[in-house]
């Protein structure tokens, strides 16, 4: 039996957790330990995995009733119904052998059940049963989790089916929703089916082909004008923001959006939201002051 894994203990969340809590818990999380920010830290992209995992496996409602209730008994009896087929496997290969239990296609070990190359075969101090009956062509599903950044510029997973692991790339400017196709890697000659979920970004929202981007800026800048620096989809760039400004102004950035299928872009909104300072100086609130008693 493969050792138990407390998912919620790993996301730092009760088991009453709504899915809400689930997903901010994640972001936080995923934020701090992404490879991006711990460039050489093993002990980093080991944290990211497991925080991976377990959003993966109590991220989705269906995922989460199977872990709460055979998680502690080592797997669902039998494996989860159809294996990878069945349910939204994501990054499977990348998952520990508890993940497998509860959502992979079966036993692997030398139990009674296990596969062999997609098809099902009985073991026996005999050897194997029915072996070389291979399955007739099947095409299976699943579902493979990205960050927006990632569906921005293009990126790989590696997925699992019948046993073999398969390098997906995921071409730059993917949607929520798109599907890919991996012809004849299924069990028997079939076709993988993958569908690409975009996690929500805090910042960044995508809007058809355009992108809605929250920019702070200082209210001094809002009134008088000025350049701030803003994150932008290639990262972080220098933005001009117009004289009086208001709360919710939008300043639209053409040909920065999203990257369309005839390779050109949509825009950037960049959305503003004016910041007072959380710490303000002494300096700064003696100028706020002044101001304070020039408006009143």
């Amino acid at each position: 039996m493969s050792q138990y894994k407390d998912y919620y203990k790993t996301l730092g969340v009760g088991k009453s957790a709504t899915e809400d809590e689930i997903k901010s818990a994640y972001r936080k999380l995923a934020k701090e330990f992404h490879p991006d920010r711990n460039k050489g830290d093993p002990a980093a992209e080991a944290k990211f995995k497991e925080i991976n995992e377990a959003y993966e496996a109590l991220g989705d409602a269906d995922k989460r009733k199977i872990y709460d209730d055979y998680g502690s008994s080592g797997g669902f009896p039998g494996g989860m119904p159809g294996g990878f087929r069945g349910g939204n496997a994501g990054d499977a290969g990348d998952f520990s052998d508890f993940f497998s239990s509860l959502f992979g296609g079966g036993f692997t070990s030398s139990g009674t059940r296990g596969t062999r190359g997609g098809a099902r075969v009985n073991t026996s101090p005999f050897g194997d049963v029915f072996a070389d009956q291979r399955p007739p062509a099947r095409d299976v599903e699943g579902t493979v989790r990205i960050g927006l950044q990632e569906g921005f510029h293009g990126t790989t997973r590696t997925v699992e089916v019948g046993g073999k692991r398969l390098e997906v790339a995921i071409p730059r400017g993917t949607k929520d929703g798109t599907k890919l196709r991996l012809n004849g890697q299924a069990p028997g000659g079939g076709n993988v089916m993958l569908t690409v979920k975009l996690d929500s970004d805090p910042i960044i929202k995508l809007e058809g082909d355009d992108v809605r981007i929250l920019t702070e800026v200082p209210a001094p800048i809002a009134v008088v004008g000025g350049t701030i620096t803003a994150t932008t989809l290639e990262g972080r760039g220098e933005v001009n923001i117009p004289a009086r400004s208001q709360n919710g102004r939008v300043l639209r950035l053409r040909g920065q959006g999203w990257v369309k299928r005839d390779g050109s872009r949509g825009d950037a909104l960049l959305e503003i939201r004016i910041a007072v300072p959380k710490e303000p100086s002494a300096e700064e609130l003696e100028l706020y002051e002044k101001l304070a008693k020039i408006i009143v």
